[in-house]
């Protein structure tokens, strides 16, 4: 039987990139994000017969938009195997500027939408006994950020939610794991990149990510599709034995 998986913020980045890579290995695909442009873009991109993918256009944060994003999967294929949580705010604030809506904005997706999405497709994956979940984390879980202090938070939060569904749902044969993509040229990077620049007063951008850069053992950026294939080894190759994993794939910059 034909695989479904459902990709949230899939229309751009990475999501779109691990989207594409699931339709290319024959899985039905949802995407789930609030641009409405990129999503019908994102999912003409993934080719297949007509209504064989899913756009779904949300706002994760919204009241119970978790539930009905997995419930209109299930109304589709009559089952969701597979969860990529990739939806996510990173936006820069300087520390002492730090306000309470930056930090309920970013939670809220990063931390509650994904763990809401978690349950409700963990509550449908158990009754199948089957399912696997993988988280984007990020190596400012483990760093000291204090103008990038929600988004690091967050994503500490992402780790011991990992930690925690994969415990829960491991008795029903459910796998959830995590990644950890480290520097990429997403869209998201690039914008937050220029912002904390212009936050830590470094007026030549050009010489500011190589100065980041070279922070990396291997010396080098990510690029997009290699992290994709990571997500995806999780989601479909990795022996059944794999849960509760934290996978870096960062260059060396997250070495735990």
């Amino acid at each position: 039987m034909m695989k479904t998986a459902l990709v949230t913020g899939g229309a751009t980045g990475l999501g779109r990139e691990v989207a594409i890579r699931l339709a290319a290995r024959g899985v039905s695909v949802a995407i789930a994000d609030r641009n409405q442009e990129k999503l019908q873009e994102a999912i003409a991109g993934l080719g297949g017969t007509n209504g064989s993918h899913l756009p779904i256009p949300v706002d994760l944060t919204t009241d119970g938009a978790p539930d009905r994003v997995i419930r209109q999967c299930c109304e589709k294929w009559g089952q969701l195997d597979l969860l990529v949580n990739n939806a996510a705010l990173g936006e820069i604030e300087p520390f002492f500027e730090s306000t309470a809506k930056l930090w309920n904005n970013t939670l809220s997706i990063n931390v509650t939408a994904l763990l809401m999405l978690t349950v409700a497709a963990g509550r449908h994956m158990r009754e199948r006994r089957s399912g696997r979940i993988v988280n984007l984390t990020s190596p400012a879980a483990r760093m000291a950020l204090p103008n990038y202090a929600a988004y690091a938070a967050s994503k500490a939060a992402v780790d011991s939610a990992t930690r925690s569904a994969a415990v829960a749902l491991a008795p029903y044969g459910v796998l959830v794991n995590s990644v950890s993509p480290g520097m990429m040229d997403t869209e998201m990077q690039l914008i937050t990149e220029a912002k904390l620049a212009e936050v830590e007063k470094r007026p030549n951008l050009e010489e500011f990510l190589e100065e980041r850069t070279r922070r990396v053992p291997l010396g080098r950026r990510a690029q997009i599709s290699e992290v994709a294939d990571v997500v995806i080894w999780l989601l479909l190759d990795a022996p059944g034995y794999v849960t509760a994993a934290r996978l870096n794939a960062s260059g060396g910059l997250d070495k735990d």
